[in-house]
């Protein structure tokens, strides 16, 4: 994705602020891998690593590497790994595309995952490159996370739509996000196809789940949201600045900085504040207080045929 690319992207507040997967998701992954009878625990990739949150988790694989098309965030990811108390010899990092990955080989790689970039991936591409590289038997898993909510003001969801994804182009990111992968992400990643209808007969076990909740009840099947976190009200503006479409909002009007008003994000989360007082019956919320947040996610499941 072109913008988290940029020099002026700063990698170290989007490791900071950006939510963390809970361990239940990881373990959902792994048990629909070790479901085949030719499951292995040897090598694992990361596609679109950014700065690793999810590289680190694979920690049953004996080798893991974290791939990202950004030097900045594989950079990123390597001081990140430097500065936590696990084994570093077991992680690696390289400067990649994620649909050419001429650095391995085929049938090399038991797991693929891709956490929030699977909607950037040329699928015409990457489904022929996940055949080639792995093995029988081998799992792969992409999921995304959607607009955040409120657990407890579901309310407010209309003012985060109108913000993140509305047509206003001084008042709304909407316009700013790059397509057509953000539309992909929006949609949960329904427009994904099945392996197979790119390489036929190479992948089995195709799954859509759904960790959505009431959020999204047109989706099939939704289960309980996994996705949470309680923030303090500082916290989630620094989240809102990780987003892609607020930096590219930014370039495109730098004078927003100077309203009297707050800028774009500001007035956004100042609005989100006010939805909250109004919501509690007038009670002063303050940027230390703590809110519980969610978010919807969706992932996409798949096996390398035997």
């Amino acid at each position: 994705m072109a913008t988290f690319g940029k020099a002026t992207f700063n990698t170290a507040i989007y490791a900071s602020y950006r939510p963390t997967y809970p361990r239940s998701l990881f373990d959902f992954i792994f048990r629909f891998h070790e479901r085949s009878k030719d499951a292995r625990w040897d090598r694992a990739i990361d596609l679109g690593c950014g700065t690793g949150q999810a590289t680190v988790e694979l920690i049953p694989f004996k080798k893991v590497t974290g791939i990202d098309p950004s030097e900045g965030m594989v950079v990123g990811a390597r001081k990140v790994l430097e500065a936590q108390t696990i084994s570093t010899d077991q992680y690696d990092f390289v400067q990649s595309s994620a649909e050419k990955l001429d650095f391995l080989g085929d049938a090399s790689v038991d797991l693929v995952i891709a956490a929030q970039a699977g909607h950037w991936f040329d699928w015409s591409k990457m489904w022929p490159e996940l055949a080639r590289v792995l093995r029988k038997g081998g799992s792969a898993a992409f999921w995304i996370y959607s607009e955040f909510r409120f657990t407890r003001y579901p309310a407010l969801t209309s003012i985060i739509n109108d913000y993140g994804q509305g047509s206003d182009p001084l008042n709304s990111i909407g316009p700013y996000w790059q397509q057509p992968g953000r539309s992909v992400l929006e949609n949960h990643l329904v427009e994904v196809p099945d392996g197979n209808e790119v390489v036929p007969g190479q992948f089995s076990d195709f799954e859509r789940v759904f960790f959505t909740g009431s959020h999204y009840p047109d989706l099939p099947s939704p289960r309980s949201v996994i996705l949470k976190k309680k923030m303090t009200w500082d916290d989630l503006l620094s989240y809102l600045r990780t987003w892609s479409s607020l930096h590219t909002f930014k370039e495109a009007h730098p004078e927003d900085a100077q309203r009297a008003d707050g800028s774009v994000e500001v007035r956004f989360w100042n609005a989100l504040k006010e939805g909250v007082e109004r919501e509690l019956g007038g009670a002063k919320i303050e940027g230390k207080d703590e809110v519980d947040i969610e978010w919807p996610l969706a992932m996409v499941l798949v096996k390398k045929a035997t």
